[in-house]
């Protein structure tokens, strides 16, 4: 017996030992690869966009070709795509949260709640492209006939939704039944008591749930180019095309103009500034809930 290890199981315990190191390593590996990628990302975004923030690439509207190539600012990209964040999120979160309440509190294992939960999880891994093709076709296209900041709302509605729908029926599920029966105990329905009770203990989750959402759709490029498509002007008519950044970013990343990639990187980096905080405060939130229960 060698180090409390029998003789006949030392080469077996060697051998598990070696593959656990070379699993660990592995992994470790993976870490720093991704890691790496990230700092590396972040690096870039900084040390480029940093430099191209100024006054006007936030108070003036985006340039123009020809002699007004070397003038203009964010502004049109920064207020399309607030509008257009806004309208998509106001959709995602009626239509999540009430499906996610059905999934978790009506539905549960019924055929109709588990096709509703296989479509949504097909969404959930849909290409953007795909959700902007169809939207498109259904608005663009055939119902309103020309681009529009609707159109823009719509396509982002559709890929926010099944990530707060999802959100929602986990954070539901979570909630304690003796909540419920306290609720019904003291005569109140069903829905009183969701509305009541259950949305109100699991407030935190539900904006985590939203928070989550806003970081998936702030930065769609593809949707928007079919739906809301741009404008090289300031505008707040959601029946004509809008603005966003990025689209800008598309339109300006690959310009021989240095003024024009410059002002991509500031609109990249503030794309990332909005991701970056709504996933820290959503995680910040699911935090605090999870330790106050």
């Amino acid at each position: 017996m060698a180090n409390g290890v029998p003789m006949a199981s030392a080469p077996r315990h060697l051998r598990r030992k070696l593959t656990n190191y070379i699993f660990v390593g592995l992994t470790s590996i993976a870490t720093a690869l991704a890691l790496a990628a990230l700092v590396m990302i972040l690096w870039s975004l900084v040390a480029k966009g940093l430099g191209g923030i100024n006054l006007a690439a936030i108070t003036q509207d985006q340039p123009g070709g020809g002699a007004d190539m070397g003038q203009g600012g964010l502004r049109n990209g920064l207020v399309g795509s607030l509008i257009l964040c806004a309208i998509g999120m106001a959709i995602a979160l009626v239509i999540g949260i009430l499906s996610g309440t059905w999934l978790a509190e009506y539905g549960d294992a019924s055929r109709l709640a588990g096709t509703v939960r296989f479509i949504n999880d097909v969404l959930l891994s849909a290409p953007s492209i795909l959700v902007g093709l169809f939207v498109y076709e259904l608005l663009v296209s055939h119902l309103v006939g020309h681009f529009s900041a609707i159109a823009g709302g719509v396509a982002l509605a559709v890929l926010a939704t099944p990530v707060i729908t999802r959100t929602t029926e986990d954070i539901l599920r979570l909630q304690s039944n003796q909540l419920r029966e306290a609720g019904m105990a003291l005569g109140a329905g069903k829905g009183l008591v969701i509305r009541a009770i259950i949305w109100r203990a699991s407030r935190t989750g539900l904006v985590t749930g939203g928070l989550l959402g806003f970081a998936r759709i702030s930065g769609e490029t593809a949707p928007l180019l079919f739906t809301s498509l741009g404008n090289p002007f300031l505008s707040v008519n959601l029946g004509q095309p809008m603005a966003s950044l990025p689209t800008i970013i598309f339109n300006f990343a690959l310009s021989a103009d240095d003024n024009w990639r410059r002002l991509a990187w500031v609109a990249a980096l503030i794309i990332a500034v909005f991701v970056l905080s709504a996933n820290i405060i959503g995680r910040a939130l699911a935090a605090r809930g999870s330790s106050h229960k």
